[in-house]
C-alpha cells in the first residue's frame, strides 16, 4: 500500500505524487465521494480508446465541403 499526504490548492486542485501516477498508468480517473472518503479509480484513457476512429482531416477541404452543403440546402444547387 502506498500512502501520501497531499494539499488541496486554493483553486481546489491536487497533485498526485509521481509514484502514484506511474502506478495508476493512466491520466483519466473516476472520482467518487463516499461519505467523507474520496475514491480515485483509474479509467482507460478515453482519447486512446478512440484512436482507431481518428483520421487526419484536411481543414480547407472540410470547410469547402461544409459550405457546398449549406448552399445546396439553401438554394438546391452547388456553390460553384
Amino acid at each position: 500500500m502506498l500512502v501520501k499526504t497531499i494539499k488541496i490548492s486554493k483553486k481546489g486542485q491536487i497533485t498526485l505524487p509521481k509514484e502514484i501516477r506511474k502506478a495508476l498508468g493512466t491520466e483519466v480517473l473516476k472520482v467518487t465521494l463516499q461519505g467523507r472518503q474520496v475514491i480515485l479509480e483509474p479509467l482507460e484513457d478515453l482519447a486512446g480508446a478512440l484512436k482507431e476512429y481518428a483520421r487526419p482531416v484536411n481543414l480547407d477541404q472540410a470547410k469547402e465541403e461544409a459550405w457546398t452543403e449549406v448552399v445546396r440546402e439553401k438554394y438546391g444547387r452547388s456553390r460553384h
